[in-house]
Parts: C-alpha cells; structure tokens; sequence
C-alpha cells in the first residue's frame, strides 16, 4: 500500500481523496543517494528523545552516518526506538530523523524521517541513505501525534531538495 493510500485508512487522519492529492516530493535525483560509513555505537545507553507533543520515547543511538554531500562532509546519527527491541516485527528498524535549511520553508518546519534497517549495513560498514524518500512525521498532516524531535546532533547546515515537500493542505485539528 502506498503513504497515499494508507492516508486515506489512518483513522486519525481520514485523508479525503483530494487531501491526499496535496502531498508533494521533490523531483528524485541520484545526487540525494549516499553511501555513508556508520561508526556503530554499542555502548550508548537509552535516552529520552523528547517529541513535539512534549511526551518522551526511549531511544538508543545506534550508529553515526559519515558521508559527503554536495561537496560537504555531514554526520547523522542513526537511532533505535527501544520499545522496537521486543518485537521481531521492528527490531531491525532504524530511525533517521533530521532537520535541515529547508524545514519551515519548502519542507515541514518540524523536521524530516529515513526508515532503514540494521540489516541494511553492508560488510564495509557503509549504509546506503536515500534522501528522496524522507518523509514528513504525521503531525505534519494533523496535531495528537506524538513525532520524535530531533536531537541537536541531526541538524544538517545544507538545504536537503529531496523526499517529501511541505503538505499543500491544512493541518488537521486534534479530536480531543
């Protein structure tokens, strides 16, 4: 099922046929596919990561992505949601979130998600990172989401022209 579709059966959202038609990307480009070497980080403990309705998820930093792009060194770390670790579903999920000079402007002011795998790390130690398909958190479409904000570390200095544009529609309002 594509976002599209799954938009229209998210119960907090109820996306109309027209509202789903108001989500908007960047034209893909190669340029925004990266190879990053991941420094991986067995010994950092869990953290509160605080999201943006003030409510707190316990994550682990997993990794840091080293990798270069429009000609700059960047750095991302990769985080695992711990509550993710008792599932077999999703304990091989990755968390990149991140904030960049395009949030507030031509993307969501909040900030911007990759999913990835821990599967997906390659025997070089490199990830592949793809920046068209990041994507919007939920509370970019509607409030009485609970969306992670990213730490400090996961601001990025280059506007990221790739993935997933501001949504053109109105932001839902919670049914509190």
């Amino acid at each position: 099922m594509s976002k599209k579709e799954g938009f229209k059966f998210e119960p907090r959202l109820a996306f109309t046929s027209e509202e789903v038609e108001l989500l908007d990307y960047f034209k893909p480009s190669a340029s925004w596919r990266v190879r990053a070497d991941v420094t991986l980080t067995p010994d950092e403990e869990p953290f509160d990561m605080t999201t943006y309705s003030g409510l707190k998820r316990s994550y682990r930093k997993w990794g840091v992505a080293n990798f270069s792009i429009q000609g700059q060194k960047q750095r991302l770390a990769l985080y695992e949601n711990m509550a993710h670790q008792s599932n077999p579903i999703y304990r091989d999920y990755l968390f990149l979130l991140f904030r960049d000079l395009t949030n507030g402007e031509s993307t969501y002011g909040g900030s911007r998600y990759i999913d990835l795998t821990k599967s997906a790390l390659n025997t070089d130690g490199t990830i592949i990172i793809d920046f068209n398909l990041c994507y919007n958190p939920l509370c970019a479409y509607s409030e009485g989401f609970n969306c992670p904000i990213p730490p400090k570390e996961n601001h990025l200095e280059i506007a990221v022209m790739a993935g997933e544009k501001k949504y053109r529609g109105e932001v839902k309002k919670s049914r509190e």
